[in-house]
């Protein structure tokens, strides 16, 4: 079997996104951007650095956006969608022909969001953007076992001398507060060197909370085992953060990803770290004392989520979710901008700001609003070279958190996104036209 890993991270924008993706065909090579003869432009920076920019340009519309349709487990249906957070999606050249990947933090039934526990990793997919989007056949794995689902905490049952597909830390476990305890958060599924791997995190009800590798002993379907490097423990070092009940020394770094360019695979942690894979994918280097990216933080930082890097044209994208906070000025006027909890300040919407950068370390620009609700995603490209970010619209907080909103919340989506050109370096969410064909 072989392969081209498209660049990395992209998102789907629009119905008219729809309409163009499912006429793409069903063959391609690597893919290649063809040049457009104009660039849109940069849009300056709010002042001081900080403001968040909310101008509608930067959501997700329907002239840019929509919501992929997965096929439905038994208990989406009633729904009419997937409850999806953290949506990934991307795309492979295998054996000459595209194959779109999809997955997310989704919930058991009976819960309204993903926890205290929730149930493993679901894997959808496709010939396009379009679909049709169908579940990863895992029938001659576990013919028993829910159609898609190719990695739980439930697996445990399958550890064997020497293989182990569930660590003791992974495992579901028991308390008075919460009863059953122990989710996966983040996937993403990746496909480079001949493997496929899915690199996750265990969240906040975890026994150790933090980031780990499975790679497949198969197809994409898996079986999946976890990498050694993660038998004790998530990547990198116990942190400060995190809520209350988590227990002391349990919180790692969460929101691993990987970034698999320049002949190197490298492991992105939030908010700030990352560190090289081992030839044999095994583990870390450094496994603990990790590098920093070289940013421009904000003042006072804010705390980020969901951290990676995106190559595009030479250039690196670091992208983070960060929430934009409202808070009211002296002359009455709405102020938006990432900071930290604070008397006055009320979480408005996850969005979506990067910075950009001539080498993967950095140094990296300042950041800006690269999407509004959009934070918490990838960015890649899909086969015919264009670029796309995904969005789920975050149900816990904010704009989509409203009451006559929240069942548009928590959504597979995708968006488009546009390149501000080699002197701009911007990567946006497709911004409207006007006449002239200008932001």
């Amino acid at each position: 079997m072989t392969s081209h890993s498209l660049p990395r991270r992209s998102l789907l924008a629009g119905a008219a996104g729809l309409t163009a993706a499912a006429a793409l065909p069903l063959t391609a090579g690597p893919a290649r951007a063809a040049a457009p003869r104009h660039h849109p432009a940069n849009w300056p920076a709010p002042e001081p650095y900080g403001l968040a920019d909310n101008r509608v340009d930067l959501w997700p519309r329907e002239d840019n956006s929509f919501v992929l349709p997965l096929e439905l487990r038994p208990r989406d249906r009633e729904r009419g969608s997937v409850w999806m957070r953290d949506t990934y999606v991307n795309c492979f050249v295998v054996d000459g022909r595209p194959l779109y990947v999809a997955t997310g933090t989704t919930r058991v039934p009976g819960l309204e969001a993903a926890g205290p526990w929730n149930d493993g990793i679901f894997v959808w997919l496709a010939p396009s953007l379009a679909g049709p989007w169908r579940l990863a056949d895992t029938s001659r794995i576990r013919p028993d076992a829910e159609k898609g689902k190719v990695w739980s905490p439930e697996f445990v049952t399958e550890n064997r001398p020497g293989r182990t597909v569930v660590a003791p830390w992974q495992e579901y476990w028991y308390d008075d507060r919460f009863g059953k305890r122990g989710q996966v958060w983040a996937p993403e599924l990746h496909y480079f060197h001949g493997s496929w791997y899915l690199v996750a995190c265990m969240g906040d009800h975890s026994r150790k909370v933090g980031s780990f590798l499975l790679k497949s002993e198969g197809g994409v379907a898996g079986p999946y085992r976890l990498i050694e490097g993660n038998l004790d423990k998530p990547f990198g070092d116990p942190v400060a953060g995190g809520p209350a009940f988590i227990e002391p020394g349990a919180y790692h770094h969460i929101d691993g990803g990987l970034y698999t360019g320049d002949g190197k695979v490298r492991l992105v942690l939030h908010n700030n770290l990352y560190a090289d894979f081992r030839d044999d994918m095994e583990d870390i280097v450094p496994s603990t004392g990790l590098p920093l990216f070289q940013q421009a933080p904000y003042t006072p930082e804010p705390y980020l989520e969901g951290a990676h890097v995106f190559k595009h044209e030479g250039k690196y994208y670091l992208v983070h979710a960060a929430w934009d906070r409202t808070s009211a000025q002296a002359d009455g006027s709405t102020r938006h901008a990432y900071d930290p909890p604070g008397p006055g300040r009320v979480q408005y919407q996850y969005n979506a700001i990067a910075a950009v950068a001539d080498r993967f370390e950095g140094p990296y620009s300042q950041r800006w609003t690269a999407g509004v609700g959009a934070g918490h995603n990838n960015f890649f490209t899909d086969h015919r070279g264009r670029l796309w970010a995904t969005f789920f619209r975050n149900p816990n907080f904010g704009y989509w958190a409203d009451p006559s909103r929240i069942a548009q919340s928590a959504v597979p989506g995708v968006v488009r996104l546009e390149w501000t050109g080699p002197t701009g370096s911007r990567l946006y969410v497709a911004r409207r036209r006007n006449a002239s064909g200008r932001p």
